[in-house]
């Protein structure tokens, strides 16, 4: 049902519009600066996440980000790929590296799972591997080189 009739119902007189002027504004020097704070605190977190966080608009965040506080996103992707056509040695001092849990596994061997068996017997059941009670993490780095170090931690399971 139309708002105005209800209001009208109640006792209002005019047809003038009470709210005059712009919307009051969420940018605060207190909004801005805790949008600083998150960004200096996590550099990539999301429009979406900081203006959850601080209680105002995608399109007000963003603008604070963009225009008070002069961020900009950065396409690393790019800039390393510039870096490296500028500097001929810039791969030689990238050192990457990856690290991967594992666990250890005893198949034994294919003598210990060997049987005798005649044309009559039953048919013969694969060994199943089982897991151990250990995991190792492997950690890994690489240069232009190869392989440079790796480390190899272990950690048991129950």
């Amino acid at each position: 049902m139309f708002q105005g009739h209800t209001q009208f119902k109640t006792g209002r007189t005019s047809v003038v519009d009470e709210h005059t002027g712009r919307p009051t504004s969420c940018t605060t020097p207190e909004t801005v600066a805790r949008i600083q704070q998150l960004i200096c605190q996590d550099r990539l977190r999301t429009i979406r996440d900081i203006s959850e966080e601080v209680g105002i608009g995608y399109r007000t965040c963003q603008r604070v980000l963009t225009e008070e506080l002069g961020m900009h996103h950065v396409n690393v992707c790019t800039e390393l790929r510039q870096l490296a056509s500028d500097d001929e040695t810039f791969l030689s001092r990238v050192i990457p590296g990856d690290g991967s849990w594992v666990y250890g596994y005893d198949p034994g061997t294919k003598r210990q799972s060997s049987q005798w068996k005649s044309p009559t017997s039953p048919r013969t059941k694969k060994a199943r591997h089982v897991k151990s009670n250990l995991k190792s993490m492997i950690i890994t780095f690489f240069d232009i080189k190869g392989l440079r170090t790796k480390n190899l931690s272990q950690q048991a399971t129950l």
